[in-house]
Formats: structure tokens, sequence, C-alpha cells
């Protein structure tokens, strides 16, 4: 079925009237509010701490992190600057704890393999001592 002008609920000089004024805003219609600089650092702490196997080894303060990064997303589009600003910082701080406790693990990890070879290369200096 084509669709005529007259089926439009609202007269067309309106309907223009709108669309200009969006064009002159200089704002696309429909559009999400730009990242702020705090939004972007978050989701980039999110994506650190993901490089750093976090979903592993810090899983808890990760999903943490990834909600409160959607809740910050939703209040910028929701155009309410001081949650999305508030909800950000805690993202990345969040995301930031992730990335340290994943580090911490692996470095744990690394320290227990190390001393295990030491502990297995003492054995086998001492049971060369007493042939």
């Amino acid at each position: 079925m084509i669709v005529s002008f007259a089926h439009f609920r609202r007269p067309l000089h309106v309907m223009a009237a709108a669309v200009a004024a969006m064009a002159l805003s200089g704002e696309p219609a429909f559009a999400q509010s730009a990242p702020t600089p705090e939004l972007e650092a978050a989701v980039q702490a999110v994506q650190r701490a993901d490089q750093a196997d976090a979903d592993q080894y810090a899983p808890e303060p990760l999903a943490a992190a990834r909600q409160t990064l959607a809740q910050a997303q939703a209040a910028n589009a929701a155009r309410d600057k001081k949650k999305a600003l508030d909800f950000a910082q805690r993202a990345a701080v969040e995301a930031d704890l992730a990335r340290a406790r994943s580090q911490e693990a692996v470095a744990l990890a690394e320290v227990a393999q190390r001393q295990a070879e030491i502990a297995d290369l003492q054995r086998q200096i001492g049971g060369e001592g007493k042939r």
C-alpha cells in the first residue's frame, strides 16, 4: 500500500518545521548524546580489564563494572549528565579493581610456579651432593 501525505496525523507544514528546526540545531534526529570523556574512560577501563583476563580471575568486580557502565550509558542517553558522570567514574574504578585483581592473581600464580621450580632445583642439587 502506498502511503500518502493525507495519512499523517499532523499537518505537513508542522512536520516540515520540526525537521527544519532539528537541521538548524545541528543535531541529527533521534541521535544519542555524544559520549563524555569520563564515559569513554570507563569503556576503556572495562576493555583493559577484559584484556587482563578479569573474566577468569576477577569476575565479580568486572560484572559490576559492566553493569555500572551500562547505567552510565543509559543516563547519558537520557541526558542526565550528573548521573552519567557518577556512573562512569564508578564503572572505571570497578574495572580498574577487576584488572588489578586479575593481575594480582596472575602474578601470584607465577610466583607459585617459580617457587615450585626452585624447590625442584634444590632437591636436584641436594640429591647430587649425596652421591
